[in-house]
């Protein structure tokens, strides 16, 4: 190939322009690397999808695990809320916080 900027490429000198010859398919190692990039490739895919599923249930897992951390949490604030300590003394008043250091006291006009 010719071109008027360029001045005519000796024959060792080629480039991307160049159609291919038989000096590229000389080499005896060229199919033997295509095979092992093929190779590296094909292992490439398969551990990829392997870390793809290893990853997924990994995910699934951690969702199981805080769901039912989740569910026991609430049943704990339940338990909280729905059990109150009884007064065994009927001298003792109830006194409830209504926020900050302000407390409310029930009970403490009645007779007992």
């Amino acid at each position: 190939m010719f071109s008027a900027c360029e001045p005519p490429k000796n024959n060792h000198e080629r480039d991307e322009r160049t159609p291919m010859t038989n000096t590229a398919a000389v080499s005896p190692w060229r199919n033997l690397a295509w095979i092992a990039g093929a190779l590296a490739t094909s292992a490439a895919v398969v551990i990829g999808a392997v870390l793809a599923v290893v990853f997924a249930a990994t995910v699934v897992v951690v969702g199981f695990i805080g769901s039912a951390l989740f569910g026991l949490a609430a049943f704990a604030f339940r338990g909280r809320k729905v059990a109150g300590a009884r007064n065994a003394d009927p001298s003792l008043i109830e006194a409830r916080n209504v926020g900050g250091h302000s407390w409310v006291a029930y009970g403490w006009n009645e007779r007992r």
